[in-house]
């Protein structure tokens, strides 16, 4: 197929009515960046077309639907007025039917939902309802008022604005590039170690975490799914969260304070059955199923404080997942070096006649308490591969601040036993490696890690630090549970 245009924008001439006299609308603020994104990305100026002139009672002109059916891409942009106007609604039929009813490119849509302001789905134009779609809004959790993505608010908003305008201008080049392949009858290239990511789809408290998580890896070349909103019944979510799992290598679930939607003859949200459908699919090789919850996360719910709470016992047995109560770039950090472990340093295979220089260093720190506790670890450790590094008990105190000061000058990666110590001593040490640059060393660890080992204690259950990736252990030695931690650490 030949097209014509590379873009053409549907909207209501309403939503293009200028806030403040002298300055663009909304529209042709967003028409304008686009353009610009989509031709640094392509390398090349594309033609983006939308009907600048007022159409009140004029009949809808033939020039107009030539145009829409000869366009590659279909962005519509939609608001109250828009899905009240026949005018518009003509729009997306019409293109719809210049591809035979199926407007798209294997499972990608042709059509782009801009959504300018809140519109239930329900409104939608049929056409769009199963579209995932770009907010250009934001909801105050406070008030429940919407605020548009809008210059006029703010640098904030703009901000927000420019990114989400990023966020379709690599969407639509990525769609053109295909479109461009499929003409010529060259195949898209693929990456066959670029699997597909599930990034599951969670509460409004965390939206915007998913967002960027889902930004990051698109712009590192991977497929992100889910790509369309569920349907309405417990059915059409489990089968669509079925056969996107089946597809992809990790699944990430991002759990914050709020429950979630409980779909139609469902008992457990939204949230849940996705990673209840991930626990089940995790079991057979190929998926490694990960869940991220914010440090220090309150949670009002009963029912979610409950999810959490399952979620943090299956991590501390070692079953299911890997659980991470850290910081938001700790997650982006881990998944983007589960899905490229190229992009790390990795230690050098063990065999005769390998230097421990030539190793990574870990230090291992613990009190003299739990020498008698410390074996599995220690043996599990070096067995993936570091050479660790002990800490020093007999001596004089000078001896032994000095080799505990150079193990943390010299080491790789700093890994914190939490077991008969108090919480004292912990934050002792912490404050330790904080001030370590102060003698001498140059670079920040790979990773610090804290494993929360036995005896299980009130205050280690809840323990939480934005300075460390927290590793819960309290049940005793569970090798699952380091996974994240040797990621980062350069060992797997």
């Amino acid at each position: 197929m030949i097209f014509t245009h590379d873009v053409f924008i549907s909207y209501a001439h309403l939503d293009n009515q200028e806030l403040v006299e002298g300055q663009k609308g909304w529209v042709a603020n967003f028409h304008r960046a686009l353009e610009i994104r989509v031709g640094q990305y392509l390398g090349k100026e594309p033609d983006i077309w939308r009907d600048p002139k007022l159409h009140g009672n004029d009949v809808f002109a033939e020039t107009l639907v030539t145009r829409v059916q000869g366009s590659a891409v279909l962005i519509s942009v939609l608001s109250p007025r828009y899905v009240r106007s026949e005018w518009t609604r003509r729009e997306v039929s019409e293109f719809v039917n210049a591809a035979h009813g199926t407007p798209s490119l294997g499972d990608e849509s042709r059509i782009f939902k801009i959504l300018k302001t809140p519109v239930p789905n329900d409104q939608h134009p049929s056409e769009l309802q199963a579209l995932l779609g770009y907010e250009f809004f934001k909801i105050d959790s406070e008030t429940g008022r919407s605020r548009e993505l809008n210059e006029v608010f703010g640098p904030g908003a703009q901000r927000e604005f420019w990114m989400k305008v990023d966020d379709v201008a690599q969407d639509v080049c990525s769609l053109l590039r295909k479109l461009e392949a499929e003409k010529f009858e060259i195949a898209a290239p693929a990456d066959a170690e670029k699997q597909p990511v599930y990034v599951a789809f969670t509460t409004g408290d965390l939206a915007e975490e998913r967002e960027s998580l889902r930004r990051d890896l698109q712009q590192h070349g991977y497929e992100v799914s889910p790509r369309r909103p569920f349907g309405a019944s417990l059915g059409e979510v489990e089968s669509a969260v079925r056969e996107d799992l089946r597809r992809c290598r990790l699944s990430v679930h991002i759990v914050g304070s709020r429950y979630g939607v409980v779909p139609e003859d469902a008992v457990e949200s939204v949230p849940e059955i996705q990673h209840r459908l991930a626990v089940e699919n995790a079991k057979q090789p190929g998926l490694t199923l990960m869940v991220w919850i914010p440090p220090r996360l309150e949670i009002a719910n009963e029912r979610q404080r409950g999810f959490v709470e399952r979620l943090r016992l299956e991590a501390s047995t070692g079953k299911d997942s890997d659980l991470l109560e850290t910081t938001f770039d700790d997650l982006r950090s881990i998944v983007q070096t589960r899905m490229n472990p190229a992009s790390i340093k990795k230690a050098p295979v063990k065999g005769i006649g390998t230097s421990a220089q030539q190793r990574v260093q870990l230090y291992f720190i613990y009190d003299q308490r739990d020498l008698d506790s410390i074996e599995p670890w220690v043996d599990f450790l070096f067995g993936s591969g570091p050479e660790v590094l002990h800490p020093m008990f007999e001596g004089d105190e000078t001896e032994i601040r000095e080799c505990h000061e150079e193990n943390l000058r010299t080491c790789d990666a700093v890994l914190i036993y939490y077991g008969a110590a108090n919480d004292l001593w912990l934050r002792r040490k912490l404050r330790e490696i904080q001030h370590i640059a102060g003698l001498g060393r140059n670079e920040p660890f790979r990773v610090l890690g804290i494993a929360l080992a036995p005896p299980s204690r009130p205050e280690k259950r809840h323990f939480q630090t934005h300075a460390a990736l927290v590793i819960p252990q309290t049940a005793g030695f569970s090798a699952e549970g380091f996974a994240p931690f040797l990621v980062l650490t350069g060992v797997e």
